[in-house]
C-alpha cells in the first residue's frame, strides 16, 4: 500500500461498482476511507454471493470484501437528525465526500457540495453518476 494520500479522510457513500472501486483506490493509496452504510442490511453489494461458500466469508461476498479493503466502516441512518449531527461532525474533519446515488438523492441527503461547504469550506465532493447530473440522459 502506498502512502501518497496519507492524512486524507474520505467519507464513502458509494455502492455497486464505480464508486466503491474509486474509493478502494483512494484507500490503497493511503487515504483513510470511512464507508458509511445504511443500518441493518448495509450496502447492497455486501450480500452479493453471500451464500456461496466459494465466494464469501462470514456472510459477506467477495465482491464487497474486495472493494472494501483498507476501508473503515460504520452505519448511519442519514434521515435521522442524530445521524446528521454525527455526519456533520465527520465532515468538519474530512477532506472528501464521495457518493453515487441517482440524481437528486445526494442533495436530498445533504451530501452535495453546496450544503457541505457550509460545514467545511475546504470539502471536496464527488458525485459518480452513470450519465451525469444534467442533460437528457441524467435519469
Amino acid at each position: 500500500m502506498s502512502n501518497a494520500l496519507n492524512g486524507i479522510r474520505v467519507l464513502d457513500f458509494t455502492h455497486m461498482l464505480s464508486g466503491p472501486y474509486a474509493t478502494m483506490m483512494l484507500a490503497d493509496l493511503g487515504a483513510e476511507v470511512i464507508k458509511i452504510e445504511p443500518p441493518g442490511v448495509g450496502e447492497g453489494t455486501r450480500r452479493l454471493l453471500e451464500k456461496d461458500p466459494n465466494h464469501s466469508i462470514d456472510g459477506m461476498g467477495a465482491y464487497f470484501l474486495t472493494l472494501g479493503r483498507n476501508k473503515k466502516s460504520m452505519s448511519l441512518d442519514m434521515k435521522s437528525p442524530g445521524a446528521k449531527k454525527i455526519f456533520h461532525d465527520l465532515v468538519r474533519c474530512s477532506d472528501v465526500v464521495v457518493y453515487n446515488f441517482r440524481v437528486g438523492v445526494g442533495e436530498k441527503l445533504g451530501l452535495d457540495y453546496n450544503q457541505l461547504k457550509q460545514i467545511n469550506p475546504k470539502i471536496i465532493t464527488c458525485s459518480v453518476t452513470g450519465f451525469g447530473e444534467t442533460g437528457p440522459n441524467r435519469d
